[in-house]
């Protein structure tokens, strides 16, 4: 019965890069200068609490959005910030040995959407502390994890 759990946990988070590599290379948008554009949200604007929540520019909330809906419940919670910066915080269903595959798929399809830029991707866990840091480097196309 527990090899059944951890075989469906494992296929699960298998499918999600899947998913997240077909989507982004075969659907990915590009990012116009007024989704570039932004200015931090003042106190006393009418801002709802998603849009703080998943990003800052359109094109940013829309793929915070895009992240958490195609997870499968992996990922609980998704901004961006900037159009360069990704954080995510994972269920507890993501294994310690899947989130650095993780951050990688999530750090190919934020490229993907926000191109000619240097990335940040910042996975947290459940409990809301950061667990690993994944830089894309535009010159190098490598991605670095501390």
């Amino acid at each position: 019965m527990i090899l059944l759990k951890q075989s469906r946990k494992i296929m699960t988070t298998f499918v999600l890069i899947l998913v997240l590599m077909i989507v982004t290379a075969c659907g990915g948008g590009t990012v116009t200068q007024s989704d570039r554009i932004t200015s931090p949200p003042a106190i006393g604007r009418d801002i709802t609490y998603s849009e703080l929540e998943r990003g800052n520019t359109p094109t940013g909330q829309s793929f915070g959005n895009w992240v958490v809906q195609t997870s499968r419940g992996l990922v609980q919670d998704a901004y961006v910030r900037d159009n360069n910066k990704l954080g995510v915080v994972i269920s507890p269903q993501v294994r310690p040995n899947e989130v650095k595959p993780l951050a990688k798929s999530l750090a190919q399809g934020f490229r993907k959407n926000f191109p000619n830029q240097n990335l940040t991707v910042l996975i947290y866990g459940p409990d809301k502390k950061l667990i690993v840091t994944a830089k894309y480097d535009t010159q190098t196309n490598q991605i670095q994890y501390t």
